[in-house]
């Protein structure tokens, strides 16, 4: 990647930190002390996603290296899962900033075609995990808690939301996205021109990155249930930190009641998907899920702030990686 277009994602981090920074809706004193409330354990949780970040990118690299004909080393691998992430965080959708830096980071490695395609790929699967982890939580939630009439039809429609989704994802490996994303870009205002030229004049290269996308379904099915399986740990490694957190304060909440926790909040935030760096909402998320298990509240919330300190440094982190070790 050029060096003009690194220092405008580095920018752009920085203002992401800038932001969050100012955002926080509590004073610093009171941060301070609920950070001394974590104690030890707060560098427990840094180290923690650590790991998760390490099975991301192994998820990545998977799919990276399954044509066996990429080479490219797996450190730069997770520096760009981190750093992508860290640009994720701040972007409304999360999904605006950290993959064309992947892109671009990738292409001297393998091809944009090769970069483009994995990237593609790799954020199919992380949505489908999702998908998959909330549509898997129902089932868990009836086996521990009774249903109610209101409860149920709520299930139903989010299974129903999930089980459509699913059909889609599985359309999309089939036959592949980045056609059909073009094209749905070409009815959108102020930048429909744009795509309908970019269409015309890499129309090649697009149905090229679709026959990749295809052939990881069809042909690789290793990699992909590979892929699906460490990011679906990835999401129980996050289930993990919610057990953590909570447990500093009470006894009373099982691993179950903190994936369920974790389906719920992750799905409440989604619902809010346009709003830059989720401020509050993932917060109210975890407060209406815990509370929802008949839990406190101010635990939910507690859980939230310790949970957006750690996200503010991993970004510091994911942002100053990018200047480390760049192939120009």
């Amino acid at each position: 990647m050029k060096s003009k277009y690194r220092n405008l994602f580095l920018l752009f981090g920085i203002a992401a930190i800038v932001i969050m920074l100012c955002t926080f809706d509590m004073k610093y004193d009171e941060l301070w002390a609920n950070l001394k409330r974590a104690g030890y354990w707060f560098p427990v949780l840094m180290l923690l996603w650590l790991f998760i970040y390490f099975l991301n990118a192994c998820a990545w690299y998977f799919i990276v290296r399954d044509d066996k004909k990429s080479h490219v080393p797996f450190s730069k691998i997770y520096k760009f899962t981190i750093s992508g992430f860290a640009l994720n965080y701040a972007t409304p959708m999360g999904l605006m900033g950290g993959e064309p830096y992947r892109i671009m980071e990738l292409s001297p490695y393998v091809g944009t075609e090769k970069a483009t395609s994995s990237v593609i790929l790799y954020v199919m699967m992380h949505i489908f995990t999702h998908i998959s982890f909330w549509f898997l939580s129902i089932f868990l939630y009836i086996a521990l808690y009774p249903v109610d009439w209101m409860m149920g039809i709520l299930l139903v429609l989010i299974s129903t939301a999930c089980l459509l989704a699913i059909y889609f994802f599985f359309k999309g490996y089939k036959n592949g996205m980045a056609v059909k994303t073009l094209q749905f870009l070409q009815h959108i205002p102020y930048i429909k021109r744009w795509a309908r030229r970019f269409s015309e004049e890499k129309k090649e290269q697009l149905v090229r990155i679709d026959c990749q996308i295809s052939q990881l379904h069809r042909q690789h099915k290793r990699t992909f249930y590979g892929a699906f399986l460490l990011e679906m740990l990835g999401r129980l490694g996050g289930c993990f930190e919610v057990w953590l957190i909570l447990n500093i304060l009470t006894h009373d909440v099982s691993f179950p009641d903190c994936i369920l926790i974790m389906a719920f909040s992750s799905l409440f935030s989604n619902l809010f998907f346009f709003s830059p760096m989720q401020l509050g909402v993932r917060e109210g998320g975890l407060a209406l899920a815990v509370g929802g298990l008949s839990i406190s509240g101010a635990l939910g919330v507690f859980t939230g702030l310790i949970t957006r300190v750690r996200e503010l440094l991993w970004i510091v982190i994911g942002v100053a990686l990018m200047k480390v070790g760049n192939k120009k």
